[in-house]
């Protein structure tokens, strides 16, 4: 039976326009509503044949949307409540899926990294909110023209603060088959490290135009198991960093995938920085006698520790640190330093990107050698380290944006010498008052 909304008809001031999508779980229709002139559309959930599912999704994408907010999200507009007519009413957003860009073939490498990095930036969003999406597929993200994407439908989606409604519906839960990850066939809905694994999945399909595990068949449960097989067996020029990345993600068990999305992101931005292990170098998934021993652990062991995976590493952050390369003898850098060691102590998965910004005439290498001079007292091994000497007039901008752009949790800076009238002036208060994340001031102890 077909959506009880048609078009032509009203609903709470909601002019009903035409169907832009008929699903098995529902329609979406263009409204228009008199006072609003944005693009609006309205999802309405199949109410026949009764299915549980479809409710369910609905109520459950009822409660998340309206907490949602950020660029990477579709604006909520409104609701109706059951057991009236139930729809949920969104700003159109302009764009592509991903799906309508597979169906033109698949993608060129360097543009997956940069719609992968877009959409891992999207995921680390809605993380950061409280939510795991669970349904991250090609159909379920809009690509914007300005490179941005959105996520669209939270009808799988898992809030911290929220009853899962779906928790017991095992049919449906574990989302889109091709998709999935490993713990949520077993029943794990809380874990953001799902969203990761099929963002894995995303990145293999666009780059591949094939899926890691084939077309699902009767049994999901091989992906407990089953080595995907790596992209250069399919395509012998695949870039390393890339593969490394995309076999990262693919990983049965979480604790061995990317811990945030931020971290994905950054590694397809800076491709010549990713920590390249035996996973880049692979052309050929284990033979019978590998994929054999690889069963019998999955089925000894491996099932048993998804469905209680070790802990989310909760603390992952990228730090950015502004430094004055200037003045090597800064009073401030021991300070600074120390302020870094303790920020990164309780971390096991980090980055540190240490930035400095130089007048226009000077020389970068210069700087860059500089700064790795400064860092090398810390100890930390290169692959988490990213260094950044910037030419520009305006370093409070140079310094937000670069923190905006690489989803950066901390940010450490110098305060300036002196009094009041210093600060007003200074770097670190433009900083501070327009950043996006914390900001960590750090003072010269006087005695």
């Amino acid at each position: 039976m077909s959506s009880p909304i048609q078009p032509g008809s009203e609903i709470d001031d909601f002019t009903i326009g035409e169907r832009i999508h008929a699903g098995g779980m529902g329609d979406i229709f263009r409204v228009t509503k008199p006072g609003l002139d944005r693009p609006l559309i309205m999802k309405v959930p199949r109410l026949e044949p009764a299915t549980s599912e479809s409710l369910i999704a609905f109520e459950t994408e009822a409660m998340i949307a309206p907490t949602l907010s950020g660029p990477y999200v579709a604006p909520f507009v409104s609701a109706s409540e059951l057991p009236r007519t139930p729809y949920l009413v969104f700003e159109w957003i302009a764009g592509q899926t991903l799906e309508e860009k597979l169906a033109a073939g698949r993608l060129a490498c360097a543009d997956v990294a940069v719609i992968g990095a877009a959409l891992a930036d999207a995921l680390y969003s809605v993380h950061q909110q409280g939510v795991v999406h669970l349904d991250v597929k090609p159909a379920n993200v809009i690509a914007r023209s300005d490179g941005s994407v959105v996520l669209i439908d939270f009808g799988c989606a898992h809030h911290r603060g929220f009853p899962d409604l779906l928790a017991e519906e095992t049919r449906y839960a574990a989302g889109s088959a091709p998709y999935v990850s490993p713990e949520q066939l077993l029943g794990v809905r809380s874990d953001r490290r799902s969203d990761l694994f099929a963002l894995g999945v995303v990145l293999y399909e666009l780059a591949l135009g094939t899926l890691p595990f084939g077309e699902p068949d009767a049994d999901l449960r091989n992906r407990l198991w089953l080595e995907p097989k790596p992209p250069t067996a399919l395509m012998p020029d695949f870039p390393p960093s890339l593969q490394e990345i995309v076999l990262r993600c693919l990983e049965p068990r979480a604790e061995l995938r990317y811990q945030s999305a931020a971290h994905v992101a950054f590694d397809l931005r800076h491709p010549d920085q990713v920590a390249l292990t035996p996973r880049s170098k692979k052309s050929s998934r284990a033979g019978l006698v590998g994929q054999t021993r690889r069963f019998l652990r999955a089925h000894a062991e491996h099932a048993a520790r998804l469905r209680t995976p070790p802990p989310l590493l909760s603390l992952t952050p990228i730090v950015l640190v502004a430094i004055n390369t200037a003045r090597m003898d800064d009073e401030r850098h021991p300070a600074i330093r120390f302020a870094i060691s303790q920020a990164l102590a309780l971390s096991t998965e980090f980055r540190l990107i240490c930035l400095s910004v130089i007048p226009i005439s000077a020389s970068s290498i210069e700087h860059s050698l500089k700064l790795r001079e400064w860092v090398e007292p810390l100890g930390l091994s290169a692959p988490r380290l990213s260094l950044h000497a910037v030419e520009s007039d305006a370093p409070a901008d140079v310094i937000l944006e670069l923190a905006r752009y690489n989803n950066v949790d901390l940010l450490v800076i110098g305060a300036p010498s002196g009094g009041g009238r210093a600060w007003s002036r200074s770097t670190a208060k433009a900083v501070t008052a327009k950043a996006q994340c914390s900001v960590h001031v750090v003072r010269v102890p006087r005695r």
